[in-house]
C-alpha cells in the first residue's frame, strides 16, 4: 500500500508544478474564458477566444496523439463515458454560464485572481466550493440526481462504447475508429487553429502563448494522471489511476476540486482523504499566479465596491458550484480538457456555458441602459 501511497503524492506534485505554470502562464496572458465571451459580445474582440480555441486545439492534438501513440486510453476518462447525460450538459452549462459571468471569472479565473490579492475571489472560491460539495454529496445532488439524472441516453444499450464522436460515428460510417479518430482529430484541432491563427492580430506573445502552453498543460496532465499514476495496486494486483479524487484519469478542471479542497481543510484529521490531483492543481494555479504577481509587482488587494457586487459573486460562486458538478466540469474541464477527448458532452457543455454566459451580458447590458 506504501507503493501506492508514494505514487499518488507523485501524481500530486506533478500536478502542483504543472498548474503553477498554469497560474503563471494565464496571469501573464490574462487567459480568461468569461472575458473571450464577454469580449466577443461587448466589444466584438475575438483575441482572448481565439486564444481559448487555440488552447482547445492544442489539447485535442496532444491528447489524441497520446492515445494513438498507446501511452493513454482516454476511454477511462469520466468525459468518454457511455452515458450521454444530455440534460446535466445543457442545465449545468447554462448555470455555470451565468454564474462565471455574475461571479467576474470562471473557477480557473477565480483561483488566478486570489492569487493576484482578489479578495472578492476568494468569497467565490468558498461559495463555489460549498455549492460544488452540496451538488456531489448534498442537498443539490438530491436535486440533481432526481430531475437532471433520469434525463440521459445509455448509448452501450445501442451498443456504441463510449460518447466520444469515433464511438458514435464508427456504425453510421462504417470506418473503423481509429482512422475516424485521426480525422476527426485534424478536422476540430485544424478548424480551431485555423480560425484562432489566421487574424494576424493574434499574433502576439501573449496570445500565443496563452492558447498553446495551456493546451500544453493539459496534455501533460492527461499523460501524468493516465500513464504515470496508473500501475498495479499491490494489494489488489489490479491495474488503477492513484491520485485522483474520481479514480480514473483526470487533467485539469477545477469545480469538484475545489469542494474537495474544502473538505479537506474541515476534515483534516480523517486519514482517508488526501491531497489528490484535483486539490494540487487548485493550489498549484494559486501559487503560480501569486509569484508571477509578486515578481512583476502587479499584486494588488481588491474588495467589494458595492452590496450588489457582493451579491452577485456570491450567487455567482452558487451557480457555478452547482453548474460545473452537474456538468461534468467547467470552461477548462469540459471547455478545453473534456473537449480534447472529442465528448459530444464536452461540446455540448461548451456550447451552453458561452450561451448562458452571453445571455446573461446581453440581461445587464439592458438593465444597465433601461436604468440610464
Amino acid at each position: 500500500m506504501q507503493a501506492g501511497t508514494n505514487l499518488a503524492a507523485t501524481v500530486a506534485w506533478w500536478g502542483f508544478g504543472l498548474a503553477f505554470i498554469f497560474g503563471a502562464v494565464a496571469n501573464r496572458t490574462n487567459f480568461c474564458t468569461m472575458g473571450a465571451i464577454s469580449d466577443v459580445v461587448n466589444m466584438g474582440d475575438w483575441n482572448r477566444m481565439r486564444m481559448w480555441l487555440l488552447a482547445i486545439a492544442v489539447a485535442i492534438v496532444g491528447a489524441n496523439t497520446l492515445q494513438l501513440m498507446g501511452l493513454v486510453d482516454l476511454s477511462k476518462s469520466i468525459f468518454q463515458l457511455p452515458n450521454l447525460n444530455w440534460l446535466n450538459y445543457i442545465v449545468g452549462g447554462a448555470a455555470f454560464g451565468v454564474g462565471m459571468t455574475l461571479g467576474s471569472g470562471c473557477g480557473n479565473k477565480t483561483l488566478v485572481r486570489i492569487g493576484g490579492g482578489n479578495l472578492k475571489s476568494i468569497m467565490v472560491f468558498v461559495f463555489l466550493g460549498i455549492s460544488a460539495y452540496m451538488t456531489i454529496k448534498g442537498l443539490f445532488g438530491a436535486w440533481r440526481v432526481a430531475y437532471l439524472e433520469p434525463a440521459s441516453v445509455n448509448l452501450a444499450t445501442h451498443g456504441i462504447s463510449g460518447q466520444d464522436l469515433p464511438s458514435l460515428l464508427t456504425g453510421v460510417t462504417g470506418m473503423d475508429k481509429k482512422t475516424l479518430q485521426i480525422a476527426l482529430t485534424a478536422v476540430f484541432a485544424g478548424a480551431f487553429a485555423l480560425f484562432a491563427l489566421l487574424k494576424r492580430e493574434f499574433w502576439t506573445l501573449d496570445n500565443l502563448l496563452g492558447g498553446i502552453a495551456i493546451g500544453l498543460l493539459v496534455v501533460a496532465g492527461w499523460y501524468v494522471s493516465g500513464h504515470i499514476g496508473f500501475a498495479e495496486n499491490p494489494d489488489t494486483m489490479e491495474m488503477q489511476f492513484f491520485g485522483t479524487n474520481t479514480h480514473s484519469m483526470e487533467s485539469f478542471s477545477f469545480i469538484a476540486p475545489m469542494a474537495y479542497s474544502m473538505e479537506l481543510l474541515m476534515l483534516w484529521t480523517d486519514t482517508s482523504l488526501h491531497v489528490s490531483w484535483g486539490i494540487a492543481t487548485g493550489l498549484g494555479v494559486i501559487a503560480g499566479s501569486f509569484v508571477y504577481a509578486i515578481l512583476t509587482r502587479s499584486f494588488r488587494w481588491e474588495g467589494f465596491s458595492s452590496t450588489s457586487d457582493t451579491a452577485n459573486h456570491m450567487i455567482g460562486g452558487i451557480l457555478m458550484g452547482f453548474g460545473g458538478v452537474a456538468a461534468f466540469g467547467c470552461t477548462i474541464g469540459q471547455g478545453i480538457t473534456g473537449f480534447s477527448t472529442l465528448a459530444l458532452g464536452s461540446m455540448i457543455t461548451f456550447l451552453s456555458i458561452i450561451a448562458g454566459s452571453a445571455a446573461t451580458m446581453k440581461y445587464q447590458y439592458w438593465k444597465m441602459m433601461r436604468e440610464d
